[in-house]
């Protein structure tokens, strides 16, 4: 059967078991739990077909997705099992980002000598960085503001799990705050991050996955060797040119494995969870992902178009990535796919290796949105009513304490947390929506991979160096592999 056949079938198929699945939700025409699970198998068998006929890894990828949603409905002991599978493949593939990084930042500045370029881009990328960031956090207040989604929520039928342990100060740093006076704390909070971008130690940095001080020692050790002489040079040059081919190889092996691990994690994810838990924050959920929606649309689409970015090669050239970061909730796991991708997609490697890695600390703006939305939430389920003027000092918080969270699932919960004591939020409430932040991070990882994919072709072609051609290839991702 044709491609064209089967991706018929397929649509017919997903469409008619999404009519039947609503007319269970809303109990109509009296469809029973057996039914239903008929209906999810069959449409899981298609799908493998489908997916059989493509032969393609993002179709496995967002077909072992919904596997995984089936089999977490359907079998929730089984999908809690699958567990370590999920979590196998992110370990797998935080093993290439240090050399990567490192790789790649020293070759894109070494490589090209060019030390002036290596001071624009950096300056252009906060720039766009902070206006991004910004738009991001007002969008999630005005959204909160208009749905009120805390109002009225019953605190005492919510979820609750305990809180992470984990601070965002450390204990060292602790003891120093408690022997100064409180209107300095924001000003050692502050000197604190900026001493722990710098790496004491690169091995040490690379096993912990220390990205922005990974960014940092891979910029100075580039400026260093870029010093050199031509003769002393060439052999590291060379040397970190072959290491990232090498590592974006590498990364094409890892994403062999990357349906099963997209799979197994989002099976856990509705064994764990379940899908009812859906019902009892629906209006937080909606919240967020409307807000999100709203980002991409108000900010991000505006200005892909005005810079010309060709939206439709942009969107194939994401989608991957996008999708391991949904269903891993990791923005870490799609860091190497998004890399190769964009430079596939006319950003050069130089940009690429520098904007990526650096937005990852300062241009979460999937996550910034959530935590002035998280925010707002905390105060109103509490009852507490804060004037437009706290607002807006909470948000000018976010956006220095959401710089430097780690790429990792639930770090936004630190900062959150964080946030809540500082302003005296009841953090017990942080606690209740605890149970569906997973379901939330997927999102806000996701719209953060966007974010940081489209700021590339932003200092691309703000610089000027953003290579049309390949972008305007409708199968440049297929070259090369």
């Amino acid at each position: 059967m044709s491609k064209k056949k089967v991706g018929f079938v397929t649509l017919v198929t997903i469409t008619i078991a999404i009519i039947i699945t609503l007319f269970y939700e809303f109990d109509l025409f009296g469809v029973s739990p057996s039914v239903m699970m008929g209906v999810r198998w069959l449409s899981a068998l298609v799908l493998v077909v489908n997916a059989l006929t493509r032969r393609n890894l993002t179709t496995w990828i967002l077909t072992c997705l919904i596997l995984g949603v089936f089999v977490g409905l359907d079998f929730p002991d089984l999908a809690i099992a699958m567990h370590p599978l999920s979590q196998g493949f992110i370990k797998l593939v935080k093993t290439i980002v240090g050399p990567i990084l490192f790789a790649t930042l020293v070759f894109g500045i070494a490589g090209h000598s060019d030390l002036k370029s290596v001071g624009r881009m950096a300056w252009k990328s906060m720039l766009y960085f902070f206006c991004a960031t910004t738009c991001a956090i007002f969008i999630g207040l005005v959204v909160i503001n208009i749905t009120k989604a805390g109002v009225g929520v019953d605190i005492e039928h919510m979820p609750h799990e305990e809180l992470p342990t984990t601070s965002a100060v450390t204990d060292a740093d602790q003891k120093v705050l408690d022997h100064i006076s409180e209107s300095v704390h924001g000003i050692y909070k502050f000197n604190a991050f900026i001493r722990d971008t710098f790496p004491e130690n690169i091995v040490k940095s690379v096993y912990e996955n220390k990205v922005l001080q990974i960014v940092i020692f891979g910029v100075l050790f580039g400026i260093g060797l870029a010093m050199v002489n031509e003769k002393k040079r060439k052999p590291l040059v060379d040397f970190t040119e072959s290491l990232a081919e090498a590592m974006f190889k590498f990364t094409n092996l890892v994403m062999l494995f990357a349906p099963i691990g997209v799979g197994a994690a989002m099976a856990y994810t509705v064994g764990h969870l379940g899908v009812d838990i859906l019902k009892n924050l629906f209006m937080l959920l909606m919240s967020l992902y409307i807000a999100l929606v709203a980002f991409l649309l108000l900010v991000l689409f505006p200005v892909a178009l005005y810079l010309k970015v060709p939206v439709k090669q942009f969107i194939n050239a994401i989608k991957e990535p996008v999708s391991i970061a949904f269903a891993t909730t990791s923005s870490d796991a799609a860091l190497p796919k998004a890399m190769e991708n964009m430079e596939k997609f006319g950003v050069p490697r130089k940009i690429v290796s520098f904007v990526i890695p650096t937005g990852y600390s300062f241009n979460l703006d999937g996550t910034s949105l959530y935590l002035s939305l998280a925010s707002i939430f905390v105060a109103q389920a509490a009852g507490i009513d804060l004037s437009i003027g706290q607002q807006l000092l909470i948000a000018f918080t976010l956006m220095i304490t959401s710089k430097g969270v780690a790429a990792v699932p639930r770090a936004s919960l630190i900062v959150l947390i964080a946030t809540a004591d500082q302003f005296g939020l009841p953090t017990f409430v942080i606690a209740a929506i605890l149970g569906i932040d997973e379901l939330m991070d997927m999102a806000r990882t996701s719209v953060n991979v966007i974010g940081n994919c489209l700021a590339t072709v932003v200092v691309a072609k703000w610089e000027g160096e953003f290579d049309e051609t390949a972008a305007q290839n409708p199968n440049f991702l297929e070259e090369g592999e």
